[in-house]
């Protein structure tokens, strides 16, 4: 996100949802995935850690995410589960929990809801809700239940 540190590794895009683009329903995708408009529906990547799911400050889910590797910059209303990466830009909403192994907030992300970081793809995540963070808010930062 800052130019700093490990990359995720799929750099392209082979799917763009545009800003005037309003889907309902669920997709599934691999490769690189790239939200301007709305998804009122799930989003599952399909197994690879190549796989990225980038939604700019426009974008906007309505729904469970369930990627490798998530770039955000836009809102997101449902759960998180990224077995990879995270990164929550200046931008970032999310109204739910992050399931994450790597994450990286900028200034002025938002969480609403639990940070739960898991060790290992196979985690369960309910098991793990009880060592969550509730709350943070720390320079402009702020996740809450």
């Amino acid at each position: 996100m800052f130019g700093k540190g490990k990359k995720t590794g799929c750099s392209r895009i082979d799917t763009v949802i545009g800003e005037q683009t309003r889907l309902e329903g669920n997709i599934r995708f691999s490769g690189g995935l790239h939200v301007d408009g709305t998804v009122k529906g799930n989003i599952i990547a399909e197994p690879g850690s190549e796989n990225v799911l980038t939604v700019s400050e426009k974008g906007r889910i309505e729904g469970d995410v369930q990627v490798p590797n998530l770039i955000l910059n836009g809102a997101v209303e449902g759960d998180v589960h990224a077995s990879e990466r995270v990164e929550l830009a200046s931008h970032a909403k999310v109204t739910g929990n992050v399931y994450y192994n790597l994450i990286e907030m900028a200034m002025g992300a938002e969480v609403n809801g639990n940070l739960v970081h898991r060790g290992g793809e196979n985690q369960d995540p309910e098991r793990e809700s009880n060592e969550s963070i509730d709350s943070i808010d720390a320079a402009g930062i702020t996740a809450a239940k």
